[in-house]
């Protein structure tokens, strides 16, 4: 090792010599060129490996998606539930106060999150409602279209127009 911390041939044997093909311990012929990078075919199998595991996961993580926005849409379903409850026990009937001011959509911020995969929408009269959790064209799609509306009355009932997707 020299004094740079490289390794170099020492000068008699630069200037040819027994040891002129020995480098570092290894042999070396003249035309030898050291290999640099990967080849095609590593790179090929590296391509081919992302691309089997992509196909897995992107469906995968799609469902997924869909799961959750339509979990999601349950719990708003709840809790506009919980404002028409509260509604009504201040009003006595659940479509407009004592005053006959309609009951108003309270903009409840469960709608504003799932407004990009489900509309939320109420219907009522005085003593009974119903509130609608439709998919949109973006949550339809990644259910496949499976998947329909579900629907919570003042009982508490859910209703889903396809059985088996909102469990």
């Amino acid at each position: 090792m020299s004094a740079t911390g490289s390794f170099e041939r020492p000068l008699a044997a630069r200037a040819g010599g027994a040891n002129d093909h020995v480098v570092r311990g290894r042999q070396e012929s003249k035309n030898h060129h050291a290999m640099q990078g990967f080849s095609l075919v590593e790179v090929m199998v590296v391509v081919a490996i992302i691309a089997i595991l992509s196909a897995i996961a992107y469906p995968s993580y799609t469902r997924h998606v869909a799961k959750v926005n339509r979990v999601a849409a349950q719990g708003c379903l709840g809790e506009y539930a919980n404002y028409m409850e509260r509604f009504y026990t201040t009003n006595l009937r659940y479509d407009q106060t004592p005053l006959g001011v309609a009951n108003a959509d309270p903009h409840l911020d469960c709608q504003s999150r799932s407004a990009a995969s489900y509309t939320i929408a109420p219907t009522s009269a005085s003593t009974n409602y119903t509130i609608t959790a439709t998919p949109l064209t973006v949550q339809s799609a990644r259910e496949g279209g499976q998947c329909g509306t579900l629907t919570l009355d003042q009982k508490g009932t859910r209703t889903p127009s396809t059985s088996g997707c909102w469990q």
